[in-house]
């Protein structure tokens, strides 16, 4: 049916008898349409679709979307692809997160795709009427206008660049729907909320913002930072588990370090992380050119340094690719892996990196000397750094591994300072660290670089860069002979033939021999029996 006459209008069409499509109401929006339709044609059922102008040019919209465009033609109500995929189609850049809305039956949509598609769907919100269907690598959301019509749904938005809406068969740039003058501010690369309110209203989006600038390269105004600034004292207003995700996709950035310092800067730092604010100007003696929160922003920068070495694109960082690269592919595996509570490892690395240093504020001595030191300031940071992941509803496995993490980040620095490292020394380390010690290992390099703000002598480098190169190496290739060795024997057996009953005593013995294992000092049931015997002695 050729629609071309109606280019630019929304038209509604009803099927008669025979399967031919007719169109019965046109209007400059699809309620228009719709409700002319309905008048003309009472009783048969309409559909809606925007006619656009052809040619000119074309969005990079997810291929998903051409496939989809049939289910959208056979919908009584206009739905249109909006906020954050419509900025993403404008930039080129990929979207794995469709938003959707609609004048009314979000969810009703959503189970409908989820069941044509076979897909997971499931109500998300059913106060705003909005469902989820769930792809393989994508999520597409269903939500009902908030406000009268589209237009007060994007003006309701937080961000210019974010209000923006297209129909959801449309693929053309001049079929953009843009109430807030978004488009511009993307050509300008300026960050500009959509109205006064909009940001006061939703005090997270001021972290939102943060990330936005930073993700697209944004140029924020004075105006844009005091609204910014002005939404700090309401953030304890929001929920935990709101403010943690805002945070979790800031530290996913590509520049962390950039995040952390711009909350700082705005006030937000204070409110949603006090522990590490109050690191500013807390004093450090040498090597360290910085106060704790200086330092703890260098790590994070260093950090992304560190992780770009890893995979071989950090010329700087030469030799930390050369000595890691027989284990980046099993460590990329090791940050990409899936964590409780939808993160993933790299996020865990991260946010061990911004706490390691945070219990150095309650730790903080003098001596006469007038050397300044943090004794305990692991321990200290550990507990810290859970009790603040715990109040943001991270999941318990996310809570263990920082704890661990920031426990012990300076065990490898102690090693290389120790000289060699032996087997025992491994085992040791891994079995206080767990899979925690590998970004550990990461971490001291990063740590070290930030300290000496660069790699420092030569010498203290080479040899932390060793230790940490055996650390992995040993986990990663040789994890079941120095890391965690297959148990020659097991309880039972152990106290059937020392006549021991049943205690910790078992659990103790059983650990040694494991040790001794990895420290290549038990290779047989023999020798484990007799070990035990000695031990027992």
């Amino acid at each position: 049916m050729n629609l071309a006459a109606y280019a630019g209008r929304w038209v509604a069409l009803v099927t008669l008898p025979g399967g031919v499509r007719q169109v019965a109401g046109v209007g400059e929006t699809a309620d228009e349409a719709r409700r002319l339709a309905q008048h003309n044609r009472p009783r048969e059922r309409v559909t809606v679709q925007f006619v656009e102008w052809e040619g000119g040019e074309r969005l990079q919209l997810p291929p998903l979307l051409a496939e989809l465009r049939p289910f959208f033609l056979q919908q009584a109500t206009a739905v249109y692809l909006v906020g954050g995929a419509v900025r993403d189609a404008v930039l080129g850049r990929p979207s794995h997160d469709l938003d959707f809305v609609v004048a009314q039956g979000g969810i009703k949509l959503a189970l409908r795709l989820g069941d044509m598609l076979g897909a997971p769907a499931y109500i998300l919100d059913r106060a705003r009427d909005t469902g989820r269907v769930v792809l393989a690598d994508t999520t597409l959301d269903f939500a009902c206008f908030r406000g009268e019509d589209l237009a007060a749904d994007l003006l309701a938005r937080d961000f210019t660049i974010n209000a923006l809406a297209l129909p959801a068969t449309a693929v053309y740039v001049h079929s953009l729907i843009d109430p807030s003058g978004g488009l511009a501010d993307l050509a300008a690369g300026r960050l500009r909320p959509t109205h006064v309110e909009a940001i006061v209203s939703d005090p997270v989006r001021a972290l939102r913002g943060v990330r936005l600038a930073l993700a697209f390269g944004l140029a924020v105004d004075e105006t844009t930072t005091a609204v910014l600034r002005a939404a700090a004292p309401l953030l304890p207003n929001v929920s935990p588990e709101r403010v943690r995700d805002e945070l979790v996709k800031l530290l996913q950035t590509a520049v962390p370090d950039q995040a952390i310092g711009w909350l700082h800067d705005l006030g937000l730092l204070a409110v949603v992380l006090p522990e590490i604010t109050a690191l500013d100007n807390v004093a450090q003696s040498l090597p360290h050119h910085e106060p704790v929160l200086a330092h703890t922003i260098s790590v994070l920068r260093w950090l992304m340094a560190v992780e770009r070495a890893v995979v071989g694109q950090e010329p700087a960082l030469a030799a930390v690719t050369e000595v890691l690269a027989p284990c980046a592919e099993a460590l990329q595996q090791h940050w990409a892996r899936g964590v409780d509570g939808g993160i993933n490892g790299r996020l865990l690395l991260r946010l061990g990196a911004l706490f390691h240093d945070v219990g150095k504020k309650e730790t903080q001595t003098m001596e006469e000397n007038g050397r300044i030191r943090f004794l305990g300031h692991d321990m200290a940071g550990a507990e810290t750094a859970a009790a603040w992941l715990r109040q943001f509803a991270f999941s318990n496995e996310a809570i263990d591994h920082v704890r661990l993490l920031v426990a012990g980040h300076m065990r490898p620095l102690n090693l290389a300072q120790s000289g060699s490292l032996s087997r025992r020394s491994v085992y040791r380390y891994f079995r206080q660290t767990r899979l925690a010690g590998l970004d550990i290992a990461v971490l001291s390099l990063a740590d070290h670089l930030a300290t000496y703000n660069g790699p420092g002598e030569a010498e203290t480098w080479e040899q932390l860069l060793k230790i940490t190169g055996q650390l992995c190496h040993h986990y990663i290739h040789g994890h079941a002979e120095t890391v965690a060795p297959p148990p020659l024997l097991n309880g039972r057996q152990l106290m059937a033939a020392l006549q021991l009953p049943p205690g910790p005593e078992i659990g103790r013995l059983l650990r040694l021999i494991e040790e001794g294992q990895a420290a290549g000092e038990i290779a047989s049931v023999e020798e484990a029996l007799a070990f035990a015997w000695q031990v027992r002695q």
